[in-house]
């Protein structure tokens, strides 16, 4: 028995020392990029940021539209940015539902620990509070672009899946071995594959002490970075906020637990494949209505028309 245990702590000390070297055999690129067209990319004026108490007292900075009725929609960014990302959409959904905009934790002008979180599924946690602020006797919309819709569809899966009464999906990110996700998201995103690896296998035996290290860095132009807005980008994640802010590695299950939900994507999306949504999800669960707008890429898909029409037409019918 002895030897037993001796050979199964070499075997565990063998495995630590790989996963060691891998996660310290990368560092992170956060220089200036290309992967996605900013082009059209700016911030017009929302509401100012509100102090949202989570249950670990965070203060989260929710912009909010009051509505006295209607359901409850809550918008949801994508990486690396904040909730200015809709300043065009959110006043459009605000006619029939009161809306709100979170900055995520770790993210915008008051991000508490910019690109981090305690612990995995905190992001999860964060928005069944503001639920739970807001949402009482409304229906409940959740709405995420690209990371974002990869949130609400981890949502879904997960403990608090039930609060969410519909989905909206836009260009959502799945997983990065789907087949709607393209090498590296387009040139986006900059993962540390080999650290990564390591810190999986670290947490697989119980060891947590280095998720908070970067694993993935975002391709910003400079041209964001050195604008007026360039210091609230969140140029990279630690292990547990990037792996709070996507589908679990079962990716298929918690597709198969989203509420009803509309897909829109643009036909000349950079990051993902939009024609290949409804192939790998459809499958998996009915629910879904899925839309391609022609000549729309990835960033562009958020302020489309034909997004934000479906998205009223979808809340007329709660």
């Amino acid at each position: 028995m002895i030897r037993l245990l001796g050979v199964i702590a070499g075997a565990a000390a063998g495995t630590a020392a790989v996963a060691l070297g891998l996660v310290f055999s990368q560092s992170p690129d956060v220089s200036p990029g290309a992967g996605l067209d900013f082009s059209a990319a700016s911030a017009g004026e929302m509401p100012a940021p509100v102090a949202v108490p989570m249950r670990d007292g965070f203060p989260l900075q929710v912009r909010r539209y009051p509505r006295a009725e209607g359901p409850l929609v809550v918008l949801v960014h994508g990486s690396g940015w904040h909730g200015l990302q809709f300043w065009r959409l959110a006043p459009l959904l605000a006619e029939r539902a009161e809306v709100l905009v979170p900055d995520l934790r770790g993210h915008g002008g008051q991000p508490g620990r910019r690109g981090d979180v305690d612990y995995i599924g905190q992001l999860e946690e964060d928005l069944a509070d503001l639920i739970a602020a807001y949402g009482e006797g409304r229906k409940v919309v959740l709405a995420g672009h690209s990371s974002g819709g990869g949130l609400v569809v981890r949502f879904a899966g997960g403990a608090n899946g039930a609060l969410a009464d519909r989905a909206v999906l836009m260009a959502p990110f799945l997983n990065h071995a789907a087949p709607t996700t393209r090498p590296n998201s387009g040139g986006w995103a900059r993962p540390l594959v080999r650290r990564i690896i390591g810190l999986t296998m670290l947490n697989a035996v119980g060891v947590r002490a280095l998720n908070h290290l970067p694993v993935i860095t975002f391709a910003f132009p400079a041209r964001v970075l050195e604008g007026p807005l360039g210091d609230t980008a969140t140029r990279s994640y630690s292990y547990r906020l990037n792996t709070s802010y996507a589908p679990r590695s079962d990716y298929k299950r918690d597709i198969a637990a989203l509420p009803p939900f509309l897909l829109m994507a643009g036909a000349e999306d950079e990051a993902f494949v939009a024609e290949g949504y409804e192939a790998l999800m459809s499958p998996l669960n009915a629910k879904g209505t899925y839309r391609v707008v022609p000549g729309v890429g990835h960033l562009g898909i958020v302020d489309a028309p034909e997004t934000a029409a479906a998205m009223r037409e979808l809340l007329r019918g709660l």
